[in-house]
């Protein structure tokens, strides 16, 4: 199984217009940031955590040239922007794409792409076309792969993280319910939300992403959904042993 980090940037992505830190003009590749999205491969699926507004970039950038089904994590535009690119994989599989989310997701999905679920008069360069699974707590399988929703909580929005066997994925959230961090036992590779170095209302800050990381004990942590505040090279000799930033590109074999 392999698994890439597609983007690991916060919402308006690193660098940030219109800034001039050392972050937003370093030259360190680990500090260009996509929106935040994950790639997950068997021998035969191939599949998406969450559509960035970059998903397009994202696709001709990793040369992705199939898509078994997406993912969503949450509601929020920096995972959901993409989406009306998935028609480029209904044109070339001629088939519709599978799409799993929560009730709350797919409302507000439709209520940003209303014209991907409504009948339209005339369809011009297409829409996307979808087959809907909702999800809530239960396992899934996609083709050879298996996922396990984890409840996360992103502010007071309940939002769904994923493990799959040993490898676990935890972007967008500030608490962990205990009930979600005994299900995350037993990793060996945890890629888990840390903003920035400052407090925030709906992200773990680096000192609380330590602290979960450690409480779930993981082998490693990856930290993701990066603001341009954080500068790898700044950072990471800082970090516990275990505990790492993640960039773009970065991939694992489990």
């Amino acid at each position: 199984m392999r698994f890439t980090l597609l983007g690991t940037g916060t919402s308006s992505g690193v660098p940030t217009i219109g800034c001039n830190c050392p972050t937003c003009t370093s030259t360190d590749v680990r500090d260009k940031r996509l929106r935040t999205s994950l790639l997950v491969e068997s021998a035969s699926t191939t599949v998406i955590i969450d559509t960035s507004p970059d998903f397009r970039q994202q696709m001709l950038k990793y040369n992705i040239k199939k898509l078994d089904a997406v993912i969503f994590t949450h509601h929020h535009f920096d995972h959901i922007g993409g989406f009306d690119d998935i028609r480029a994989f209904n044109y070339t599989s001629k088939k519709s794409i599978p799409i799993y989310l929560t009730e709350k997701t797919l409302a507000k999905l439709k209520r940003t792409f209303f014209y991907a679920f409504e009948e339209v008069e005339q369809m011009g360069g297409g829409i996307p076309l979808i087959d809907i699974n909702l999800i809530d707590s239960e396992k899934f399988r996609i083709g050879d792969i298996n996922f396990e929703p984890i409840k996360l909580l992103h502010g007071k929005i309940e939002v769904l993280g994923f493990r799959i066997n040993n490898f676990a994925y935890c972007t967008d959230t500030n608490f962990i319910p205990p009930e979600s961090v005994r299900k995350l036992n037993g990793l060996d590779i945890l890629v888990l939300d840390a903003l920035r170095y400052t407090k925030h209302s709906t992200h773990f800050n680096l000192e609380e992403g330590i602290r979960a990381a450690q409480a779930i004990g993981a082998q490693k942590t990856y930290f993701t959904h990066i603001a341009h505040q954080i500068k790898f090279d700044e950072c990471q000799p800082y970090l516990p042993p275990e505990i790492f930033l993640a960039y773009d590109g970065l991939a694992f074999e489990l």
